[in-house]
């Protein structure tokens, strides 16, 4: 595998439109001070509130992080937090003149109720979901695809981050795919388990839980994850290739050629929280392939970038310069 560290200033320079699922992250922390009268719980007593970019709005946030312009497509309420996902976008730096307003739908809101107990993060117990699971109406599906057209002839790739909370339905995938390939733009998806929604892409990228369920079957070994790779990446017919995330284990990658590469994961040490590492992987790997960069040595240097994310507690858009450092310090497995 080449030196990862000369690609790093490729990440950035690009414009980047980013479709998908909307979350605000809310983490309610306290500190616990007793077991609960009432319940087998425990009390916390309010410290702080903390809002982050969450869902389709992390991998934004990865890609303006890393030096490159992020466009937010999604769909938000007329509430509240409505307004709150708003400013943490702009103030994060994402473009968000074209996010649509569904007053039929809550702004989706994943609340984490976060307990202070001595150790060096607070530890999550318990979780609340404000989200509407319906698909978007005709209309509201109209108003996207114009935003769409709006910024087709003006970016470098367009990712889509699917979190099942109803807008990337199969008929707005499918307009996509054909403006895509009309102008020639890169495509890319994390498709979180709906790999058939995302035939025809250049790059489909899931777990290895995800992978399993699909294929309906165990994959244990590099050989049976280099044959699901295949089996996924001809099936879906990939024009870049198919990439399986395997945790410590690194990824799995086939190209459209028929090649595959097991890329290595960095030993990474204090692990703490696994949210958003699959966020960080699609949105370097987008900007890295829409560079020029060949897909193994992107989702090599995905697999740095989101190990610089599990040792954070929740969201985290690591830099430039944390992931030279994690290039320079890290030994693979």
């Amino acid at each position: 595998m080449a030196n990862l560290k000369p690609y790093i200033p490729q990440l950035a320079g690009q414009r980047i439109l980013v479709i998908g699922d909307l979350i605000l992250d809310e983490y309610l922390t306290g500190k616990a001070t007793r077991m609960s009268r009432e319940a087998p719980i425990p009390v916390l007593e309010f410290e702080s509130r903390q809002l982050i970019p969450g869902g389709a709005a992390n991998p934004a946030a990865n890609i303006v992080a890393l030096g490159s312009t992020a466009v937010q497509i999604g769909i938000i309420g007329s509430d509240t937090n409505a307004t709150n996902i708003r400013q943490i976008l702009q103030a994060r730096g994402i473009e968000t003149d074209t996010l649509i307003v569904d007053p039929s739908r809550p702004t989706t809101v994943k609340t984490r109720i976060m307990a202070h107990m001595g150790l060096r993060f607070p530890q999550q117990v318990a979780r609340l979901d404000t989200l509407s699971r319906e698909p978007i109406s005709e209309a509201v599906e109209r108003n996207v695809r114009a935003a769409i057209d709006g910024q087709l002839p003006r970016v470098n790739a367009v990712l889509l981050s699917d979190y099942h909370t109803g807008l990337l339905t199969p008929s707005l995938v499918t307009t996509i795919r054909k403006l895509a390939t009309d102008t020639s733009i890169l495509l890319t998806a994390d498709a979180q388990g709906q790999l058939e929604k995302y035939s025809g892409f250049g790059v489909v990228k899931c777990n290895a839980d995800e992978a399993r369920d699909y294929l309906r079957r165990d994959l244990r070994t590099n050989v049976d994850f280099e044959q699901a790779a295949q089996e996924l990446c001809k099936s879906l017919a990939l024009t870049t290739g198919m990439v399986i995330t395997r945790g410590v284990d690194g990824a799995t990658v086939c190209t459209a050629s028929g090649g595959v590469t097991h890329c290595p994961a960095p030993a990474v040490t204090d692990v703490y929280d696994t949210v958003g590492a699959g966020d960080t992987t699609i949105a370097v790997i987008t900007l890295a392939v829409s560079a020029g960069i060949p897909l193994a040595e992107a989702t090599t240097l995905a697999n740095y970038a989101s190990g610089l994310v599990v040792r954070r507690v929740g969201n985290y858009t690591p830099s430039p310069d944390e992931l030279a450092w994690a290039i320079d310090n890290w030994s693979t497995h």
